[in-house]
């Protein structure tokens, strides 16, 4: 067909069957938007390539969106993602006839995984994405109050000033160094003081009545 020989329909093609294949890694449409992202990158590697280059071409634009989901789903550090998507762009850049139209396959590709983003502002996105993000957060949480706790137990404890208080410094208590305020105070270095208020990390200091 003649409208394959044009050079940016590259672009539309591979845009299209990324944007769909993404979006339907990123959104639950049935199956959907899969049949149509493996359309377009069908018809895209079947007009370029022979049986055999085409199954490769193929195999290799698959592996790099099953490393996407790898990255989003297990390791959700962005280096398998980067892999991924390095080989969606060769597996659609080395097809191409000429320069010009491997520019615009890679270009689709690009703003198909850009454009999928989309989706998630207007279908429901997939329960594995939810879940990631759940974990994260509880994650944070957990490491927050792990902190505050631990901070909620130097309340009455005895600690030294390591340097000038005005206000601000730094005390120990036992083994241990934080940072710390006082009521006001100008608290000289080497006094011996007392917790009186932990709020979350902020801890309030005053001098000990004997020292």
């Amino acid at each position: 067909m003649e409208i394959f020989s044009q050079e940016w329909i590259a672009l539309v093609i591979t845009g299209l069957g990324t944007l769909f294949l993404l979006g339907e890694v990123l959104v639950n449409m049935r199956g959907i938007f899969a049949l149509l992202g493996i359309g377009f990158i069908t018809v895209y590697f079947t007009v370029y390539l022979e049986t055999d280059s085409l199954i490769l071409m193929l195999i290799i634009y698959f592996i790099g969106i099953l490393l996407i989901i790898i990255d989003g789903k297990v390791l959700n550090d962005g280096t398998l993602a980067v892999i991924g998507t390095a080989s969606m762009l060769a597996s659609v850049a080395l097809p191409a006839p000429n320069f010009a139209a491997g520019l615009y396959a890679v270009l689709g590709v690009l703003l198909g995984t850009g454009g999928s983003l989309f989706f998630l502002k207007v279908f429901k996105r997939r329960d594995m994405w939810n879940k990631i993000t759940l974990k994260d957060q509880l994650t944070s949480e957990a490491g927050y109050n792990s902190i505050n706790k631990e901070y909620r137990t130097l309340l009455n404890q005895k600690g030294i000033t390591l340097n000038d208080m005005r206000p601000v410094g730094t005390i120990r208590i036992g083994t241990k160094d934080y940072s710390a305020v006082s009521n006001g105070q100008w608290i000289p270095k080497g006094t011996e003081i007392i917790v009186m208020q932990v709020d979350g990390t902020k801890i309030l200091v005053e001098p000990q009545k004997n020292s």
